[in-house]
């Protein structure tokens, strides 16, 4: 984690990243998980992505280095707010997939200081009410940094499972109502992803398995 940024800015191709670990619990807990890490890549073009994962050394050290890795190849459908002040995902956008396509999320969120209290007073009944919707089948909470930088990446059997837990879920409903009215985060994005596949496995399971037949 902390010496991997300086080759990866070098990657032809590698247009943003970031590096991030995990807490305990999935990823959700405040203390962390030594074990679990992320890694996030927006890429200039397919091939760039694929000669980096099949070719880099760095990426090889990675697969040596680890008992499991999950990889999941997305198309941005819609995004708003930054990540250090800048927009990853804006350009050119995936068509809208039907209702009843695999959809993936990504929020994050620089979380202010005096704030932090309050925030993580919710993150546990929110990260349980996520675990437990219907029609999720990943969610895993990531960070930059401890505490104040945090991530939450999920996958959903469709738009139509996302958008009924992120408006008819109370808790979330509350949470979401909480961070404008009190200005949790100094800096904040969302946004969606069209699902075109993945590789490998997340603890021991194919999270996105029957949902693309032909795969």
């Amino acid at each position: 984690m902390g010496t991997s940024p300086r080759p990866l800015q070098r990657v032809p191709g590698l247009r943003f990243f970031k590096l991030m670990g995990s807490g305990a619990h999935n990823g959700f807990g405040f203390w962390p998980n030594l074990a679990r890490y992320g890694f996030m890549g927006v890429w200039e073009d397919a091939a760039a992505a694929e000669t980096f994962f099949a070719q880099h050394p760095l990426w090889a050290q990675y697969q040596d280095r680890s008992a499991e890795m999950w990889t999941v190849h997305l198309a941005p459908v819609k995004s708003q707010g930054l990540w250090d002040g800048q927009a990853p995902f804006d350009y050119a956008s995936a068509p809208l997939p039907a209702e009843n396509a695999p959809m993936a999320v990504l929020t994050r969120a620089s979380i202010s200081w005096l704030k932090t209290p309050r925030f993580w007073q919710y993150v546990e009944p929110t990260s349980a009410a996520l675990a437990q919707a219907v029609g999720v089948r990943a969610a895993i909470g990531l960070g930059e940094l401890p505490i104040v930088r945090q991530a939450t990446f999920s996958i959903w059997e469709s738009a139509q499972a996302m958008r009924q837990f992120a408006y008819q879920d109370a808790r979330h409903r509350e949470v979401m109502q909480l961070t404008r009215r009190e200005k949790w985060y100094s800096e904040e994005l969302f946004a969606r992803f069209q699902v075109l596949g993945s590789s490998g496995t997340l603890d021991g399971q194919d999270p996105l398995a029957g949902l693309f037949p032909l795969r």
